[in-house]
């Protein structure tokens, strides 16, 4: 069949090539987008007197019973079309006649596709920040319920000092607090409407690209025609967006993954969001956490390959800005899917207290507290820190803990020490000791907690 665009050539392309250039099965999606958009052009020429209010009101009409059809499934997109938007076209034209070989009027397919990928992701955006609010929801809700249980802060993966899970569980918070921001601003920048800027030079009709943009939703246009059909910023900025997100929930997974091992035991993941072993009747395995830390290999993968498409291209469209769609949908979808799975699965989880609180009773980590109660006494700070080495040392060789050692053991190293240590080095009262904002105190998890819930 010849093409829409057959003309300086015959249209007749071979099947092989046809295949090879067609994005009609990724970028098919986008239908409802390219259908309004259509019908606000139509609108536009209207309103500007380039056809007939008419002509306009019968392609608008057609363009409603076109989306009504594919919504209700009466009408199967065409998987032999070149594209959406020439399936949308020869559609209309079928349907009626000449009235509908006037909507293409004044743009081009360049602009119009660069309008639907920028309406479609504006759409997904939003999708994503919803998904990010609700995991924020789970996160501070399962940090308030968690907010005095003690664990071992950790650097280097060894154990450091105290805090409490509602702390750590808070970090992650702040994190997907920045990715909101960051959506909020690519949003922003993406929501500048290139329509009427037709094939690169723009048009010799008198039309109104405010008035598109403005009933389209938009902020503004693109005030270069050039740019407007040739720019993919907006694409590759949500990429790299979503791979900060997605590392912010590779790291979170990865704790997931640790913190429910028996080597740790902190947390159990409800079965809903584990797996078990085809072999291994034992087995509980994370898998929903794996999955998310693997496919954030698969969204670095995704900006990756649209850099490479654009970073040596011309100006003004080339047929390899195609390739923006598939990577960033790809992108899109993966991060949905992550974030399903991840709020529910934060929002089940329990955690092992008196696991967390063992664990930091084993790991010494109360040992600068202990020092630091001997500076208060006078003690230079470098002569406390050997006292106190050498007490966790002892510990060790012993098989206990400082909390246990008895008085006469301590004088043993200092006069210094008296019966109000045990107090100091208590781990609750090492916990609620650090008063500084965004410590790891129970007051001031609760004020991190306000500050997100008020942030959302």
């Amino acid at each position: 069949m010849a093409k829409m665009w057959a003309g300086r050539t015959d249209g007749m392309t071979e099947k092989i090539a046809d295949d090879f250039n067609s994005s009609i099965r990724f970028d098919s999606r986008m239908y409802r987008q390219d259908i309004t958009g259509s019908m606000t052009h139509a609108a536009m020429l209207s309103f500007k007197g380039i056809i007939s209010q008419a002509d306009a009101d019968a392609i608008i009409g057609g363009l409603e019973g076109i989306l009504n059809d594919i919504d209700s499934g009466v009408l199967p997109i065409d998987m032999e079309c070149e594209d959406i938007h020439m399936f949308v076209e020869q559609v209309l034209t079928e349907r009626l006649g000449d009235v509908g070989k006037k909507l293409h009027t004044a743009r081009s397919r360049n602009d119009q596709v660069a309008l639907d990928i920028r309406m479609y992701l504006r759409a997904e955006i939003d999708e994503i920040t919803e998904l990010v609010k609700q995991l924020i929801t789970a996160v501070t809700n399962k940090a308030e319920a968690y907010k005095d249980a003690i664990m071992p802060g950790y650097t280097h993966l060894q154990r450091a000092q105290p805090i409490t899970f509602g702390h750590h569980l808070m970090a992650y918070a702040m994190m997907l607090l920045r990715d909101l921001d960051r959506l909020a601003d690519c949003r922003k920048r993406m929501n500048q409407s290139p329509i009427g800027c037709c094939a690169l030079a723009g048009t010799t009709y008198d039309t109104d690209r405010y008035f598109e943009a403005e009933k389209l939703g938009f902020d503004g246009i693109c005030m270069n025609s050039l740019d407007g059909v040739s720019d993919r910023d907006f694409c590759a900025e949500l990429m790299s967006d979503l791979s900060i997100l997605m590392m912010h929930l590779s790291r979170f997974s990865e704790e997931i993954i640790l913190w429910s091992s028996w080597e740790f035991k902190f947390i159990e993941l409800s079965d809903a969001f584990t797996t078990g072993s085809s072999i291994m009747p034992q087995k509980k395995n994370p898998d929903m956490a794996e999955l998310v830390r693997g496919k954030t290999g698969r969204v670095y993968g995704d900006l990756m390959a649209l850099l490479t498409t654009l970073k040596g291209l011309p100006l003004a469209y080339n047929k390899d800005m195609q390739e923006d769609k598939e990577s960033v949908f790809d992108a899109v979808d993966t991060v949905k899917m992550c974030l399903q799975v991840f709020a529910p699965m934060i929002d089940t989880l329990k955690a092992n207290t008196a696991n967390m609180k063992l664990a930091a009773q084993k790991g010494f980590i109360n040992a600068t507290d202990l020092a630091d109660y001997l500076v208060k006494k006078g003690l230079p700070f470098r002569s406390a820190y050997k006292i106190s080495g050498s007490l966790v040392a002892l510990c060790i060789q012993q098989g206990t803990v400082l909390e246990e050692l008895p008085l006469e053991t301590y004088r043993q190293y200092s006069d210094l020490f008296d019966t109000d240590l045990f107090e100091a080095i208590d781990l609750m009262v090492c916990v609620e000791k650090r008063i500084s904002q965004g410590g790891t105190s129970i007051a001031s998890v609760e004020n991190q907690i306000n500050y997100v819930r008020e942030k959302l």
